[in-house]
């Protein structure tokens, strides 16, 4: 974990995990497994990649760490549900523990080594990470192609200014 900010205090979370030096042994992930739902151990199930299915378990452990220690229901009593867009939420909103009685939105992602949450008392939040690589066998042109519609024609123009491709795809990251 990384250390904790000043602002969650005030109801702001962000929390990192290394999955790239998280190495369970067998008896340790069945134990994570039995940590999760039955939904969830499904979903984790159909990575081809070990290396993602690690890190979206450590992703839900997380979420429920979170919803546990900083929200205040009981471990065994958290019930993640997805939004037709995927973003989890608590699904049956129990009594919860609040200083201020805002409710709480969270979010997750992994790529890479890293687990990220992040998570606001009374705001919306959203995190996404992504590795600032070169994007698989395809190149910038075509990546950018497939990726039109998450910028506007003026992001686009900004990103694509950036120079060489590889400066490009650094502006793309940036952006995104």
């Amino acid at each position: 974990m990384t250390g904790r900010d000043r602002g969650e205090e005030m109801g702001s979370v962000r929390w990192a995990f290394r999955c790239g030096s998280w190495t369970p042994s067998r008896c340790d992930w069945l134990f994570a497994a039995r940590c999760i739902q039955r939904e969830e151990k499904d979903r984790i199930g159909q990575f081809v990649f070990a290396k993602d299915a690690k890190s979206a378990m450590a992703g839900r452990l997380l979420l429920r760490r979170f919803v546990c220690e900083r929200m205040g229901v009981p471990w065994s009593e958290i019930r993640l549900e997805r939004s037709p867009r995927g973003k989890p939420y608590l699904a049956a909103p129990l009594k919860v523990s609040s200083h201020s009685g805002l409710p709480w939105s969270f979010n997750l992602s992994h790529q890479g080594d890293y687990a990220v949450l992040a998570a606001e008392q009374g705001l919306q939040v959203g995190v996404d990470i992504m590795k600032n690589t070169m994007p698989g066998s395809t190149s910038v042109p075509e990546f950018f192609r497939i990726m039109t519609r998450q910028f506007t024609a003026y992001e686009w123009s900004v990103i694509q200014s950036a120079g060489s491709e590889h400066q490009q795809l650094a502006a793309f990251y940036r952006h995104w």
